[in-house]
This record gives C-alpha cells, structure tokens and sequence, in this order.
C-alpha cells in the first residue's frame, strides 16, 4: 500500500514537559492505526501535530508526500472527530455536517447533496432536519463523524471517539467504526486508552509511553508476543515474577515451572503468562506438568467468565475461567479452596529483568 503519513523526528516540549519524545513513523493509505497507551503518554499531542492543532518543536510531518509540517488546520487533507463531538447545538443535522462546506465557499446545492450523503454513509439519513439535542450519545457521535468525512479528507483523526459513550454502546460503535472504515475506505488513526478497543478495532496498534512508540504490531502480535513488561501488562493482563532458570525450570513464587524449548538458553530474566492460558485441575492435584497449587484468596464474577486470585507462597496469580469452564466443578471455587493449576510451558513468556524499568 502506499504510504500516506509520514513522521520524522517528531518531538512536542511543554516547557520542560516533553510530550513527544523524536518520534518517527509511517502509516500507509487504508490502515485502521490506533495510538494507544496512559495518559500523558503523547498518543493526543501525536494525534494533534499531524491534524495541525499543535506546532511541533522540531521533526517533520508528510501528508501523501506534502510537507505540512507548518499548515494550519483547514489547509491540510485531514479532518479530526473530537472527544466532545463539538456539535452547534442551534444548527440542525445536516446544518452540522455541512458547515466545513459552507466555510470552504462550496455552493448551497452540492453541500446539500454531500451532506445527505454523508448522513447515509453512516445510518442517519432521517435525521437530516433534526437537532442534536434529540438524538442518542451514539447518534451524535454518528453526526459527528459525518461531518469529518464530508470534506473528504484522506485522514480521519479520531481522539478518543467512544469515549463519552456508556458500555453496550460503546461495543455497538466500534463494530460501527470499524465497518465505516471498510466501506469509505480511508485512513483512520485513533486514540485510545482502552486496550480492548485498540485490539478490536484496528489494523495495526501503535502502544506508546513517555511519548515514544514502544511496540509497533497487529493486535495479534501485542498480545501474542508482547515487547517488554509493560507492553504485556497494558495490552491484557499478565502475571508477573521474576526467576533463574535452573536445568530448563524456573521458579513461580516458590514452586516450578518448565520453561519451553524455544527459552531453554534463557538465564535470569522475568517471565510471565496471561491468567487465560492457566487451566484449574480439579480435584486439586500436586506435581504432574507445569501444575503448581495455591489457595483462593478471591473470586471475582462477571458473569459469562471469572477471574480467581490464587494464592502462593509470597505471591498470587491471577487464573481466567472463560465461559464458566470450571473443568467438572458444579459451582465456582471460593476462598480458601486449595486448587491446582496447570500452565502449558507454550504459554511462558520471557523478558529482560531491566524492561520492567
């Protein structure tokens, strides 16, 4: 694909803040890329200097090939869907979806057409003559979209887009976003800090911290084969320790694990698997394969899925149970059941001890 932005060098200071740390990167036409990451980490100061709302301290921004480093908002392809929305709420639908059009000198006709036009891109187009104060969060967030795509720009900027929204409808929208962006077509590049958003909705997650990207991959790859601790432990949850490997085993609070082929040259480090990749054995058992035990210290419930604290030694793991797969148990455990646990050694992740710094 052809690429469509290009950063070089990109750096943000707030007086002796910086927000964006020498950045560069490439996104190509057609990607689906979110920025995710805490706050303060630089993924909103990025999203801002390529829409034309922050002036760079130093490096370079490329929009298909034009240098726009300097270029105000209005004269760069890009339109921004902010967090707000920023709707007039004295102007109807397709006043608001228009208005870019109307600043810009378009004739009165063709604004009508693009804006009906956008209106039924994305579902609404009844709502042409309404006010924004009748319609639904998602509606608005709807309208909103709408009047970022109806100048046509070949960046769509999206800051934290669902983010106003409450649970149910929020999952509604990002399947909504995400065939909006298979149907136009565009670039979308987004914010969030919601990492099951970043996963479900984008091509390619940039995860970013001290406002520097510090894993660049699919959603597949982050959760997969996470970079480094932190990376493990924003994208999805990972239990964490660290240990020497002694004759291919290591140490999880106390008691032993055996490491995969592919880690079996590894030395000291810290390791670490995802709570869904640890299966409860009933009845608990001791020894066997990769089966280590402990106490329950607590059970959270949510519903289709559990998360169990289990208790050892001097730490505790955190064991998923998706789907209420209690493995033959008629009901979940509760505190201070004993249970074994069973960790295939395919699921040990490995990472230098000095990249949890």
């Amino acid at each position: 694909m052809t690429e469509i932005v290009r950063i070089e060098n990109l750096s943000k200071h707030f007086g002796d803040v910086v927000g964006v740390d020498q950045l560069s990167l490439s996104i190509r036409a057609g990607e689906f890329v979110t920025l995710l990451g805490p706050s303060g980490c630089g993924k909103s100061t990025l999203l801002r200097m390529i829409g034309g709302f922050e002036e760079p301290t130093q490096g370079r921004i490329r929009l298909d090939g034009q240098d726009v480093t300097h270029l105000p908002p209005n004269k760069r392809a890009v339109n921004m869907v902010f967090q707000d929305y920023a709707l007039f709420p004295h102007m109807t639908v397709g006043r608001n979806v228009g208005y870019g059009l109307r600043v810009a000198g378009v004739p009165k006709a063709e604004i009508e057409a693009r804006a009906r036009e956008a209106l039924t891109l994305v579902g609404l187009a009844e709502k042409y003559d309404a006010r924004p104060h009748e319609m639904s969060g998602g509606q608005r967030q709807r309208v909103a979209l709408a009047r970022a795509l109806v100048r046509q720009p070949k960046v769509l900027l999206l800051d934290e887009p669902l983010s106003a929204l409450d649970a149910n409808l929020r999952e509604a929208m990002q399947v909504e976003l995400r065939h909006l962006h298979q149907k136009v077509g565009l670039t979308f590049i987004m914010v969030t800090h919601d990492q099951n958003e970043a996963l479900a909705m984008a091509d390619r997650v940039l995860v970013m911290r001290d406002g520097r990207v510090v894993q660049d991959g699919t959603p597949e790859d982050l959760y997969d084969r996470p970079a480094s601790p932190y990376v493990a432990g924003f994208v999805g949850t990972t239990n964490l320790f660290p240990s020497a490997v002694v004759d291919g085993r290591i140490d999880c609070f106390g008691q032993q694990l055996a490491l995969p082929e592919g880690l079996a040259g590894r030395k000291n480090g810290l390791f670490g698997f995802r709570p869904e990749k640890a299966r409860l054995l009933q009845p608990a058992r001791k020894g066997g394969s990769n089966v280590i035990s402990g106490s329950v210290e607590e059970v959270i419930y949510h519903g289709g899925a559990a998360r169990i604290v289990v208790q050892l030694g001097q730490g505790s793991i955190l064991v998923d149970l998706q789907n209420r797969k209690l493995n033959g148990r008629a009901s979940l455990p509760g505190p201070g059941d004993i249970l074994a646990v069973e960790i295939e050694p395919d699921a040990i992740m490995a990472f230098n001890a000095e990249a949890a710094e």
